[in-house]
């Protein structure tokens, strides 16, 4: 498939269609900067967010946060799910003030100082092995809390431990395929006029879930033909790879401005 022609930097992505696999609720962000770009995007989900099959060790901790010096949140779905218990829970955010806070990346900072606290920590690169990195030195003899999805990489509980911090990792979502949108994403691939130039991946369960929806009726290769892969960063590029995809599109900021960097650039 040919790039379609480039016109001005106004409209950079003036007849590019963009898949974006976000969880419904969270397309909007990756959506609105490419459509200000002039993109043609398609939303179909690649996640569906649900709630943990039981909240048992999530309400514990949250009921017992003075018991922690560190909390470490990796994603906006853990902030959200988190605060939503804590309602349910009735704890407030004063029980959050005496804890040091770590949160992933600008997204997850936003959405947790939108709730009126304070983040003491961002790494440097948005993903876990930078948040060990920054806090290696810090944690021993520490406790921490850990909020994630129910199915995630290990690097930071384990690292953390090897530096002498107790770290407790609980559940507060998990991630399942959504099979809504199975039918979708075929139709959307065999429709010359549907058919996406660019597919965006943010996470490496967008692309595990992705390969999933893809199904195996026909080889991969040519349902992707002349299609680019674009990753937000190496983690998510480590799982294309892993899975048998490119990499044509590598964002060099890990967020959503820096994958939308990559994609215009590479269009040009």
């Amino acid at each position: 498939m040919k790039k379609p022609p480039v016109r001005d930097p106004a409209n950079a992505l003036l007849g590019v269609r963009v898949l974006v696999g976000r969880a419904r609720h969270q397309a909007g962000a990756l959506s609105q900067e490419l459509r200000k770009l002039g993109a043609t995007v398609i939303e179909i989900p690649f996640i569906e967010i649900r709630k943990p099959s039981s909240f048992k060790r999530l309400d514990s901790a949250l009921k017992n946060l003075a018991d922690y010096d560190w909390l470490i949140l990796t994603s906006v779905n853990g902030v959200e799910a988190m605060w939503e218990r804590m309602t349910k829970l009735r704890v407030t955010t004063n029980a959050l003030k005496p804890l040091r806070i770590a949160a992933i990346g600008p997204a997850t900072k936003k959405a947790i100082e939108q709730r009126g606290v304070k983040v003491d920590l961002v790494p440097k690169a948005y993903v876990a092995e930078s948040i060990v990195r920054s806090l290696r030195h810090r944690v021993k003899g520490k406790r921490v809390l850990l909020v994630r999805a129910k199915v995630a990489r290990d690097v930071i509980p384990k690292e953390l431990r090897k530096a002498g911090a107790e770290v407790d990792v609980v559940e507060a979502y998990e991630m399942v395929v959504p099979e809504s949108s199975r039918t979708r994403l075929q139709k959307a691939l065999k429709n010359p006029r549907r058919r996406p130039h660019v597919v965006t991946f943010t996470s490496s369960s967008t692309v595990r879930n992705f390969v999933e929806l893809l199904g195996a009726h026909e080889p991969r290769d040519t349902k992707l033909a002349g299609i680019l892969m674009a990753s937000i960063g190496p983690v998510t590029s480590s799982t294309l790879r892993e899975l048998g995809l490119r990499v044509d599109i590598a964002a060099k900021e890990f967020a959503i401005p820096g994958l939308v960097v990559a994609i215009r650039r590479a269009m040009h």
